[in-house]
């Protein structure tokens, strides 16, 4: 009578193991999924507030929000390499440790360079660890038939937390204080360290199969100068992108630095741009040397994969404008309360949960290529009734049904483009492609946040203006006055808050109500100049999804398996 014992247990045991180890394991990857969601949301709806209590203005707060998906655009590949290199499990416990420490640093902060540290850089960084990792540990925890059920409730997760990120932020500051989300947060990330006691181990890679790829060779080295290459081309390129509002793209704006006869953003992206090709000729010259790298090029290569990662970035993208925009332009344009704005972000986020889990749910057999094409149509659309709806009223009213379109098309993406990208390539890589995928689609966000902003301020502030010089109740030096204070940071106000401002100044009646009658234009003409750049934009990525799959792609068998299948 024999032993049964790891090494050599049945099917039925080793089946019982993966159940357990997935009952285990999903709840942490979705938690952890839902609080790197939500800390991109939360916050929306109390731009204003947030700004006022740390003695900034909302080009500061964007500037914060802004630079936390950069940070983490910038270092998710390095991330999954380190990954590779000490574990998923180990690197996806650290990067808890190190966004515990950034949400309860964020929570303290008296003034916008703590808030930066803590929101922006640490909690930046402890995603970069953690998002790669989630990918890897599903791949690891789950055999083949059960991943897509595991990354279509981890990626449901996610929607939850779009859902419930600005009424939670709205509750909060209303009642309470932002500060206490991000303290909630600390207490989150001590929940999901203790969960994670029952998530299987990834061990590092400590000698590279015969068939691997140099990006998983051993030695565990991170590549330090493909990480600063990398990092500072990402930095630089969404860094112009922010300041273009101020700056100008090309042509200077009135006030604004400038390097050889054009505006400093031109040359940052264009200087981001070639750094970014250095840190490829880098990868390929150490693929060369056999030495490990933290990106094979040839990865990209794959068409089905590029096709998935494209997509990703558009849906980033248009989902970071609008939940920039839009909360902008109730909470401050309006003047709603957070609570009021959260609830007129709930059609959005509520059609979103129920397009990103019924979907999949409903009609497991869908054509991805259909869904995705369905949900950039559907963006497409709920934009382009919102901009024809600014020309009848301005109410908060005109959100709802544009909001519930632009819900459904997010969460139809949301349903198809994870199974798409992760089941391109070897489950061997996973981590890899997690790491490319989180980079693709928080640089997307970050460009999505900054550029319907910049487009946002630009044409208020130009509108504003023209529109205050041009009235003959404003005096002229008041006209001037009122350009140099655009010009320092203060791009728009409420109705109410202007004209407390214009009272408190002894400005005669009729001239108040000509500037605040200019402001309200300039409002409009801002949020559908910002919103005709996302309404093209997702017109455009309508006509790129060619290379998405018509059936979800099956994911080719690791060496092991190939062994297996031989022997």
């Amino acid at each position: 009578m024999t032993r049964r014992t790891a090494g050599n247990q049945g099917p039925g045991a080793r089946a019982g193991g993966a159940v357990a180890a997935g009952r285990a394991v999903l709840p942490t990857l979705a938690a952890a999924q839902f609080l790197m969601t939500l800390d991109s949301s939360v916050m929306n709806v109390s731009i204003a507030t947030v700004a006022a209590d740390v003695g900034t203005t909302v080009t500061g707060i964007q500037t914060a929000i802004t630079f936390y998906t950069l940070v983490m655009a910038a270092f998710m590949i390095t991330g999954g390499r380190l990954g590779q290199i000490l574990g998923h499990r180990r690197v996806f416990t650290l990067g808890c440790v190190v966004y515990g420490c950034g949400s309860l640093t964020t929570s303290v902060a008296g003034n916008l360079a703590v808030l930066m540290f803590g929101w922006s850089f640490l909690e930046g960084v402890g995603a970069a660890l953690i998002m790669p990792a989630v990918v890897a540990l599903v791949a690891s925890n789950f055999p083949p038939g059960q991943r897509p059920r595991a990354y279509g409730l981890v990626a449901a997760a996610g929607a939850i937390a779009v859902a419930a990120g600005p009424l939670v932020g709205g509750l909060f500051t209303t009642y309470l204080s932002w500060r206490w989300v991000f303290a909630g947060e600390v207490l989150v990330v001590g929940v999901i360290l203790w969960l994670t006691r029952g998530m299987a181990a990834t061990p590092p890679t400590t000698a590279p199969p015969t068939t691997a790829p140099p990006t998983t060779a051993a030695g565990g080295r991170l590549d330090l100068v493909g990480t600063a290459l990398s990092a500072t081309g990402l930095a630089l390129v969404v860094y112009g992108v922010l300041r273009s509002g101020s700056w100008g793209l090309v042509r200077p704006a009135p006030g604004a630095p400038v390097w050889l006869g054009l505006s400093p953003v031109i040359w940052l992206i264009l200087a981001g741009g070639a750094i970014l090709r250095l840190f490829v000729w880098w990868q390929e010259h150490r693929l060369a040397r056999r030495a490990a790298v933290l990106l094979d090029p040839a990865l990209l290569r794959d068409r089905t994969l590029r096709a998935g990662l494209t997509s990703f970035f558009f849906q980033y993208l248009l989902q970071a404008g609008l939940f920039f925009v839009v909360p902008l332009y109730l909470s401050v344009a309006l003047g709603l309360s957070a609570v009021a704005t959260g609830v007129r972000l709930l059609p959005l986020s509520i059609a979103l949960l129920v397009a990103a889990v019924g979907i999949p749910s409903v009609f497991p057999r869908a054509s991805p290529r259909r869904v995705v094409r369905s949900g950039f149509l559907a963006l497409f659309t709920g934009i382009t009734i919102m901009i024809a709806a600014l020309d009848v009223g301005a109410g908060p009213e005109i959100v709802t049904w544009p909001m519930l379109l632009a819900g459904l098309g997010v969460g139809a993406l949301a349903s198809q483009l994870g199974s798409v990208t992760v089941s391109a390539v070897a489950d061997e890589r996973s981590g890899e492609v997690g790491g490319v995928q989180n980079t693709v689609t928080n640089l997307g966000a970050s460009i999505g946040t900054a550029a319907a902003g910049a487009v946002l301020v630009s044409v208020l502030t130009t509108s504003f203006l023209t529109g205050v010089q041009q009235d003959p109740a404003v005096p002229a030096d008041l006209a001037a006055h009122a350009e140099v204070r655009l010009s320092e940071g203060v791009p728009f106000l409420s109705d109410q808050d202007l004209k407390t401002r214009l009272d408190e100044a002894g400005v005669p009646p009729d001239t108040a109500k000509a500037i605040t009658t200019a402001n309200a234009d300039a409002r409009i003409d801002g949020l559908r100049a910002s919103l005709s750049l996302l309404a093209v934009i997702a017109l455009a990525a309508l006509f790129l999804t060619r290379r998405i799959p018509s059936r979800q792609p099956v994911p080719s068998p690791t060496p092991n398996q190939r062994e297996k299948k031989r022997s």
